[in-house]
């Protein structure tokens, strides 16, 4: 693999779930989650300045999602459709030609991969991409699920390290979750 610090054509940039409900006060807030902003911004600025695309995945749950606890699920509710909470973080500098990517759109089907009923698997391969770099929230969910599901359909991933924060349930989940993407063939970088 080159250098992960040097963008090449065939890459993009996949931020994952940086949503308003999964920041600081929001329904599903992951700790520190606000703190992938300012790298990914940075990120994005540097695909955008390379001309190489950018994907931003983001759930869009109806109101009965079954990930909700409502509805025997984990989660309180979060992201759900047509709600602030849904929004991509307001400070996150996604450009216009940014590619949106819903998951988890029915309420019968949860999603924690980007990749997971949706449509992002054929986009990437309809703008050439080989190699992803990888932000956002939560490392040990759908960041987790997202790189795992990558390497399996045959992409580099670029793990941004600085630019991911975890839920950590059990403490030290999102450790655990790096080491799996490393361990199926995930690169780590940061700024």
């Amino acid at each position: 693999m080159s250098d992960a610090s040097q963008l090449q054509a065939g890459d993009a940039l996949l931020i994952v779930d940086v949503q308003a409900d999964f920041l600081p006060g929001g329904s599903l807030a992951v700790p520190d989650g606000d703190r992938v902003v300012p790298p990914l911004n940075e990120w994005i600025a540097r695909f955008t300045d390379a001309a190489l695309p950018i994907f931003a995945t983001f759930d869009w749950h109806p109101a009965d999602h079954c990930s909700f606890r409502e509805q025997g699920g984990l989660w309180p509710p979060h992201c759900v459709q047509n709600t602030p909470g849904a929004r991509f973080a307001a400070d996150l500098a996604l450009p216009a030609a940014a590619y949106p990517v819903a998951k988890a759109t029915r309420c019968d089907t949860d999603a924690y991969s980007g990749f997971s009923g949706t449509d992002l698997d054929g986009r990437l391969r309809g703008a050439a991409v080989r190699r992803v770099f990888v932000g956002g929230l939560a490392t040990d969910y759908c960041v987790l699920q997202t790189v795992l599901d990558a390497l399996r359909l045959g992409y580099e991933v670029v793990l941004l390290r600085d630019a991911v924060r975890a839920v950590d349930v059990h403490p030290g989940d999102g450790e655990r979750a790096v080491a799996q993407m490393v361990a199926a063939g995930a690169t780590v970088s940061g700024i």
